[in-house]
């Protein structure tokens, strides 16, 4: 191993990096395919960046804990980098991109100007391209990596896409909050780019994050591009889905102009506790409770109505399936329905248009809706009391 390695916390207090280091080769060793001297080097950079953290980290320093906080920190850092190469080159890339995707989303909008979804998404793209550029210098300079490292195997490009997760979401202390380190880049980028012009990566970067040491052209970016994209395996339909759920209920909040309830979702997204959302948003508990209700009720709306047939199908609890309720919970479930709403439904699951059932209903477009949106929550309420126990549930889709 190198000299960290070897190197001790401030004071007297030592990290048995050795132990680490040996802790990580073993299990990369027993969880991947990777050769032996590629587990070595991801090992070795995984304990000098925990070394690394635990000697700058003021609260680990006091704690008294400190081999403790370095070997949960390096399980952590384990666990991120097996996910990504569990994943695979393809699944991996989907994941980190439509995790980042979520993050800046309603970020990514130049100054007047309404751009549609298609466009908002387009912009991303762009803004994503350049920010896994800054990313990868990051992790050469902050691991001592040549400058013309690149990922060449799995397990390598895993740990940078860990990296690169972790990275943007790093906390950037500005008076009076903190904010995360990819939204003060979306906010840059998306002050000073306008949509219409190509984007050329080193110019965006001088900018804002003046980061940048490479080109677009660079040879070790176009094969990382290449690396994330070429993989044999299929994309899985749920992981589309799932993107496409997440920027359409975006959509639908800013629409709604209820900017505060995406910023609420935006750090949902994260697993972020109750406490880091008060303390990013700057809100009391009453506060972010009343929020988190808000956002409930336009999570049901769009759920439920708005783009039912979406949601339903990512969820796989539509109608061919019976809304996902089992022959037993269906017989009983339609059972209930009143004549109206089981008419209502069998004419939905013959694939009518809404159109054609108001009409054979004698209903009003706004009726309509109301009635099949009762039919939705009703099929909601007891699915969830399958999973919870219970009649009523906080079960979000």
């Amino acid at each position: 191993m190198n000299s960290a390695a070897t190197a001790t916390t401030q004071g007297d207090k030592s990290i048995g990096v050795e132990v680490i280091f040996q802790f990580l080769l073993k299990e990369l060793q027993q969880s991947t395919k990777a050769t032996e001297k590629n587990c070595r080097s991801v090992s070795l950079r995984i304990a000098g960046e925990v070394l690394r953290i635990c000697n700058e980290s003021k609260r680990i320093q006091a704690s008294g804990e400190i081999e403790s906080s370095a070997m949960t920190l390096a399980r952590h850092r384990l666990q991120q980098c097996l996910r990504y190469y569990q994943l695979g080159s393809n699944r991996g890339r989907v994941e980190l991109h439509s995790t980042l995707s979520a993050i800046i989303y309603r970020y990514i909008n130049p100054p007047q100007k309404q751009l549609s979804y298609q466009g908002r998404l387009t912009i991303i793209e762009d803004f994503l391209q350049s920010f896994y550029l800054e990313a990868l210098n990051a992790f050469r300079r902050e691991n001592q990596q040549e400058t013309t490292y690149r990922p060449q195997s799995l397990l390598e490009l895993a740990e940078y896409m860990a990296f690169t997760e972790r990275y943007g979401k790093r906390r950037i202390p500005l008076p009076g909050r903190q904010q995360q380190l990819i939204i003060l880049r979306a906010q840059t980028f998306s002050q000073q780019q306008p949509p219409e012009t190509s984007i050329d990566i080193e110019k965006a970067s001088e900018g804002s994050s003046g980061e940048f040491d490479g080109s677009w052209e660079e040879p070790a970016i176009q094969q990382l591009r290449s690396a994330m994209a070429m993989q044999p395996e299929p994309e899985l339909e749920e992981d589309t889905l799932r993107s496409v759920v997440i920027t359409e209920l975006m959509d639908y909040l800013e629409q709604r102009q209820q900017s505060d309830c995406a910023d609420y979702f935006s750090l949902r997204l994260q697993d972020l506790s109750a406490p880091e959302i008060e303390s990013i948003l700057g809100l009391t508990p009453r506060q972010r409770d009343y929020l988190q209700q808000r956002f409930k009720y336009h999570l049901i709306r769009f759920a439920l109505l708005h783009r039912w047939e979406l949601v339903h199908e990512w969820l796989e609890v539509s109608l061919p399936t019976n809304l996902g309720l089992t022959p037993h919970q269906w017989q009983v479930y339609t059972a209930k329905l009143d004549d109206q709403h089981r008419c209502l439904l069998d004419l939905k699951q013959q694939g009518e248009p809404d159109e054609i059932i108001a009409k054979t209903l004698d209903l009003s477009m706004a009726q309509l809706q109301k009635r099949w949106f009762k039919i939705l929550e009703q099929a909601w309420e007891i699915r969830n009391s399958l999973v919870s126990g219970s009649s009523a549930s906080t079960h979000e889709y």
